[in-house]
This record gives C-alpha cells, sequence and structure tokens, in this order.
C-alpha cells in the first residue's frame, strides 16, 4: 500500500449532493477530494429538479453550467386520478424564490454538476472504490481501490458521504436503520413518448393515480428530446401479480390506467425497464466525528414529490456552512446545526407523503372548493420549500391531517 495521501476533505460520490457540496467547499477554498465508484455519465433516477434546489446549484456558483445545458423547463406539477385533473404552478407559491427549475436525464445532469465541480478546482477520481472507512482516529481515514486495483489510504480533515443508494458509511459503519415506510418498488423506463394530446403540458411531471389503488401511482416526465421518463410505483406484493419482464409488466399496469395508457398510445419502448426494490432508507444519526452524511446516503422517503435531489443539495449547503465554522476553530454541534434543520424539511416533505398514500392529500388537490391561500402554501411545498417555516404547513405538518378531514367531509 502506498503513503497515506492528505486531503482536507473527502467526499464518497460526484452525484448533485456530492458535486454541490464540492462546489461550495471550493468557494470556501477548501481542499477537496471526490471519490466516485462509476465513470460518469452513468445512468440514475430521479429526474424531475424542485425549484428549492436552483437556491443551492446557484449558491454552488454552477447556475451557467445548468442553465446552458438545455435540459427541459419544468414550472409545476400535474397529477390525474380517473377524470379528475389539477395542476400547481410552482411560481404561484407562499415561499420566495425560485418558482421554475429542469427535468432532465440523470446521466447528463450530473455530469454537467461533477465537471462543474472539476472547473472550479474539485478533484473527482472516477471509478475509485472505498472499501472501507475508519473514523475512530482524530480524523477520518478512507482505503480506496482505484481502477487498476491499487490500494491506497487518504486520510482527511472531514469527511462527507455522498453516496446515494450506495450508503458507503452506514453499511461500513453499521449506521443502517430500517425505515418505517412500508416495502415498495418501482418499474421504470425512458421511452420516444409521441404524446400529441394537446393537454399535456411538458413544462410539468405528471403523476397519474392507479384507478382501483389509491396507493398505486405512475409518474411521466418529460425531456427536451421528444422522451420521457415513465416509472410506477407500488407495493412489492402488487407486483407480484403481474407476470413477464419489468417492460412487459410496466405496461400491463399502465394499460390499466386509461388516461395514461391513452396518453402513451403512440410511445416507443425501445429501452427496456428496470427496477428499484425496497428504496425507502434510514440511519442511526446522519453525522459522527469529522463525517457527515449527505442526501439519500442518510435517509430517502420515496419519489412520489421528486424530493430526493432538494434533500440532497439542501444537506450539501447544510454540512458546507457547518465545517467552514468547525475548520475555521469553532465549536460545532453537528446534529442542532445539521440533522435537526435537515431532518426539519424531511418531516415536512414525510408528511405529505403519508398523507398521499392513505389517499388524504389526493383529496385535497382534487377537492373541487379550494382555497387559493393552501393552494400557494401547498405549492411551495411541492416545489421543495420545506424548510421555510413561514409556511403553516412546514411549521406543524400535522395541520394537513386537520385539511384532509374538512375535505373528506366536505366531499
Amino acid at each position: 500500500m502506498s503513503q497515506v495521501q492528505e486531503r482536507e476533505i473527502v467526499i464518497i460520490g460526484a452525484g448533485p449532493a456530492g458535486s454541490v457540496a464540492a462546489g461550495l467547499l471550493r468557494k470556501q477554498g477548501r481542499d477537496v477530494l471526490v471519490i466516485e465508484q462509476q465513470q460518469f455519465p452513468r445512468f440514475s433516477i430521479g429526474e424531475s429538479l424542485l425549484p428549492q434546489s436552483m437556491v443551492y446549484i446557484e449558491e454552488a456558483g454552477f447556475l451557467q453550467d445548468v442553465v446552458e445545458a438545455g435540459f427541459q423547463y419544468k414550472n409545476g406539477a400535474a397529477f390525474r386520478r380517473g377524470d379528475k385533473a389539477t395542476a400547481f404552478d410552482f411560481r404561484d407559491k407562499f415561499s420566495a424564490g425560485w418558482g421554475t427549475t429542469y427535468q432532465v436525464q440523470r446521466a447528463s445532469f450530473d455530469h454537467v454538476l461533477a465537471k462543474a465541480a472539476e472547473k472550479a478546482g474539485a478533484e473527482v477520481r472516477y471509478q475509485h472504490q472505498v472499501m472501507a472507512v475508519d473514523v475512530a482516529g482524530e480524523q477520518p481515514r478512507l482505503t480506496v481501490k482505484s481502477p487498476d486495483g491499487d490500494i491506497y489510504e487518504v486520510r482527511a480533515r472531514f469527511l462527507l458521504d455522498a453516496s446515494g443508494f450506495g450508503r458507503v458509511l452506514p453499511r461500513l459503519l453499521d449506521l443502517e436503520t430500517p425505515s418505517n415506510f412500508p416495502l415498495r418498488g418501482a418499474f421504470f423506463t425512458h421511452v420516444e413518448d409521441r404524446i400529441s394530446d394537446p393537454g399535456f403540458d411538458r413544462n410539468k411531471i405528471l403523476v397519474s393515480v392507479h384507478p382501483e389503488h389509491v396507493d398505486v401511482w405512475f409518474w411521466t416526465i418529460p425531456f427536451s428530446n421528444g422522451r420521457c421518463s415513465q416509472g410506477v410505483v407500488a407495493r412489492s406484493e402488487f407486483f407480484a401479480s403481474y407476470e413477464g419482464d419489468e417492460t412487459a409488466r410496466l405496461r400491463a399496469i399502465i394499460a390499466e390506467t386509461p388516461t395514461l395508457a391513452g396518453l402513451l398510445k403512440d410511445a416507443v419502448w425501445d429501452t427496456p425497464a428496470r427496477t428499484l426494490n425496497g428504496y425507502a432508507a434510514n440511519v442511526k444519526s446522519l453525522w459522527g466525528r469529522n463525517f457527515a452524511l449527505l442526501g439519500n446516503a442518510g435517509e430517502f422517503l420515496d419519489p412520489v414529490f421528486s424530493s430526493g435531489v432538494t434533500i440532497a443539495v439542501k444537506s450539501a449547503s447544510l454540512a458546507a456552512a457547518a465545517i467552514a465554522r468547525q475548520l475555521a476553530g469553532e465549536a460545532v454541534d453537528w446534529e442542532a446545526d445539521y440533522a435537526v434543520p435537515l431532518k426539519g424539511g424531511v418531516d415536512a416533505f414525510r408528511a405529505f407523503v403519508e398523507s398521499w398514500y392513505r389517499g388524504g392529500f389526493q383529496d385535497v388537490i382534487f377537492h373541487r372548493e379550494q382555497s387559493p391561500e393552501v393552494r400557494r402554501m401547498i405549492s411551495a411545498i411541492l416545489a421543495g420549500y420545506a424548510w421555510d417555516r413561514g409556511n403553516p404547513y412546514v411549521a406543524q405538518p400535522a395541520r394537513l391531517k386537520t385539511l384532509e378531514q374538512l375535505c373528506a367531509t366536505a366531499g
């Protein structure tokens, strides 16, 4: 094994959380090494961004890179359940800030961010795998394998895990803990959609609900090149009743949903579908001695409101600010300054996700008589502003249950 390499900040993973954290830390003048197991560009799911994420992309200095990449403009979300339809324009929302964003092929988007991090001065090592981590000493130590099989060690002043679903530190440090969410999975693919319906708004993600199962839903995310990401989410036992490969099962479930089947009647299914099972995850702690977990490496809820990337880049911003203080010699309470504020927004999202699967939030958004003020509050959370405690549904997520009951009583 070669001599131990000394670095200031090491980040595991070059996805959105890792790249944005690298950009923010480079703005502080930090020495940053990013260790990424895969070669970019690489496929990843989670293509519909939320406007709140643009705040942190801009903060990292990556806004121009993203704008010039030519991704599909997005200004809201549309929902369909049977003959009911509604849509939220994220520019009409309770919270101040960005009201528009993009729908992106993550292979391209993540590569844009990683290249921007390199342009900012971070070193990104692709196809390097973290084999072991030791956080018992004063500084975290990583054992890493290079693409040619060489093993080397890196010692850092601070370590960030942005490995997403790879969850490197939770696995290596025994931080995993079961999620309280039911076991769900997804079938998904990219198709040439050939959607000709004039009522279809390519500037919005479309979320469709299965006509018989309130907890089975579909995403349709249009891209700028005439393609879209198409997926379905359900409990594992629901999928078990369908036969065939992932593509066959995805198409069979879509066929049971007339509005979506009609929309995709001319689609070209040219890419084999994939599956993701049991994605909900949690950890015992989001931080430890000189390390912290970002984004999906810490907790992943559910894809229904596209919150994954937003939580990831929010965590990068909070962590970078805490690292700046700690390396400047200040005492940092990582629970109070990082974990608690991050979880505050995650818990607001959680209330809406749980309500969605109960069917209550669906009753709210499809209700015939809606308060414009409440709609703007909901729009803000759907746009990613789950940390704006001026919003009553962020400050007190339990209010959502009261709203559900009002809508159920009114019919």
